[in-house]
């Protein structure tokens, strides 16, 4: 496919690999696919893709199918990973390499898929990992940033979760990406306002703000940015002459004030060490990403800064970590552990079969709409509502609530245990819990971080949008005798003398009958 010094096309691709049920267990490649796209036009020049059957077949377990569809019938004839890695290498080898969440997932399995066949795996000579770029340019206005939900925003159709299938829906994002806020950049003052807003959702407030989302800069300084390309040692001089016109070099360079901090952001530096490093992209992610608010009613431990191979697993697959019923939940399976968190100190961790436990529940009551009767440190209420607990739910969380409160009293806590199900004297028939709705905060404006949805009583639902913190126009939802579907974590704090676990809701459906 020509030499190195020709390989101008850059080289969108994914992985699919079984899901691990063990700490320590690793993953096993059950598909490659990939695409060679012109820089300068956007066309699909060449794809390839090909099942891989893995050594250890009985490592494709339900979770992977649920995940990909992959079955181990549809990997027996399939070739081994040797078999494909000359084609892989060559792909991949000396070209940018373009996809979803590489940087943390994809990468990582190349190289390990060639280490344990004793060959050196191929190396980029630069990045685009469209999760932490449209993260940091695109901004969150289509909700979370996974593949699936950036495809519904832009009406694309539903995610596969197949390599081919889900690396023309990464090149085709980016081009409505691109497009937004090249369109953007020319009428800031009109558009901007609205950006954040999906087409689809429900607006129920507007802010008076005028800054531009995510970043984004009014002008793009296309002019410097061409000037200062023929300098960069990185591209060869066809690349550099094709790359002035590069629609998604354009998307990295929007908001940066030189051409330097776009190659810093998408190709990575001949000087790197390590050619997976995002350099300043990931720099100004940590200064500029969203804040979680952690001053709650019950402050929780912070998250470390580290993620499982689990979650990163489920991340790569597409989605979050599964959300269980009650009734899916084998309750001798769950257990807490202490894991590390930062200076030495630790955190529990609850887990079901090895896996975060996240529960989803259909039609719970609201028993009390939102409580503002604790604040932050900004002034700004901390939000929940309690609900009524069916005893189905009452059971799971009763049994999370013993096995976090033991492993906290076995690691020495003088806490005060505060149980996460509430029975009160005279209403011990009535179980209540409170669902957490977190905020995050992007300088002076704090959001809600919780996705939330309202159904109307033909079915259909409509995202709501807000875009300003309002606990008041909040509570008009949330009126005792509502009903929501609830998607939650269960998450255990230890703080200021007081113990328990802290149900954070990651999306609600609120019914509107």
């Amino acid at each position: 496919m020509g030499s190195n010094d020709e390989r101008s096309e850059i080289a969108f691709f994914d992985v699919e690999t079984t899901v691990p049920t063990r700490p320590g267990q690793g993953y096993a490649l059950l598909e490659f696919g990939a695409i060679l796209v012109c820089p300068r036009k956007l066309e699909e020049l060449h794809s390839y893709s090909s099942l891989v059957r893995p050594a250890d077949p009985s490592l494709i377990n339900s979770l992977s199918v649920r995940c990909n569809g992959i079955t181990p019938e549809a990997v027996v004839s399939a070739p081994p990973f040797a078999d494909i890695s000359d084609v892989v290498y060559d792909l991949l080898h000396g070209r940018i390499w373009a996809g979803h969440n590489i940087i943390r997932f994809d990468c990582k399995r190349i190289r390990e898929a060639f280490e344990e066949i004793n060959r050196p795996p191929p190396e980029p000579k630069g990045i685009i990992d469209s999760l932490a770029l449209l993260t940091q340019r695109f901004g969150r206005r289509a909700g979370d940033m996974k593949m699936a939900t950036l495809a519904a925003y832009f009406g694309l159709g539903q995610q596969t979760h197949r390599s081919l299938g889900d690396v023309r829906m990464n090149l085709e994002v980016l081009k409505y990406c691109a497009t937004v806020l090249f369109l953007e950049s020319s009428l800031p003052d009109i558009f901007t306002e609205k950006s954040w807003v999906s087409p689809n959702a429900t607006t129920r407030s507007r802010t008076n703000g005028k800054s531009s989302p995510g970043g984004v800069s009014p002008n793009v300084n296309t002019t410097s940015s061409s000037s200062k390309l023929a300098n960069n040692p990185i591209l060869s001089t066809t690349d550099q002459v094709m790359d002035q016109y590069n629609p998604l070099l354009s998307l990295a360079s929007s908001g940066s004030s030189s051409t330097d901090e776009c190659f810093n952001s998408v190709a990575s530096d001949t000087t790197r060490s390590d050619p997976f490093d995002m350099g300043s992209l990931s720099n100004e992610m940590n200064t500029e990403s969203l804040q979680r608010d952690i001053s709650m009613e019950e402050n929780s431990v912070p998250e470390s800064s580290e993620i499982s191979s689990t979650e990163a697993f489920i991340e790569g697959c597409g989605g979050y970590i599964e959300f269980l019923a009650p009734d899916e939940v084998c309750v001798p399976d769950i257990r807490a552990s202490l894991v590390p968190l930062y200076r030495g100190s630790q955190r529990i961790k609850l887990l079901h079969k090895d896996f975060s436990l996240q529960i989803c529940y259909s039609r719970l009551r609201v028993r009390f709409g939102i409580s503002t009767k604790f604040v932050d440190h900004a002034g700004r209420p901390r939000v929940s509502f309690v609900v009524d607990v069916p005893p189905t739910l009452c059971t799971v969380l009763d049994a999370c609530d013993g096995v976090v409160q033991k492993v906290s009293l076995d690691s020495g806590s003088s806490s005060e245990w505060r149980p996460v199900v509430t029975r009160k004297n005279g209403f011990f028939n009535y179980p209540t819990a409170r669902l957490h709705i977190p905020t995050v905060v992007n300088e002076d404006l704090a959001q809600y971080a919780t996705e939330m949805y309202q159904k109307e009583s033909s079915g259909a639902a409509q995202k709501l949008v807000f875009s300003k913190f309002d606990a008041a126009e909040l509570d008009s939802f949330f009126k005792p005798g509502t009903f929501v579907d609830a998607y939650f974590s269960l998450d255990p704090y230890d703080y200021q003398q007081n113990a328990g676990i802290r149900l954070v809701a990651k999306k609600l459906i609120i019914h509107s009958e």
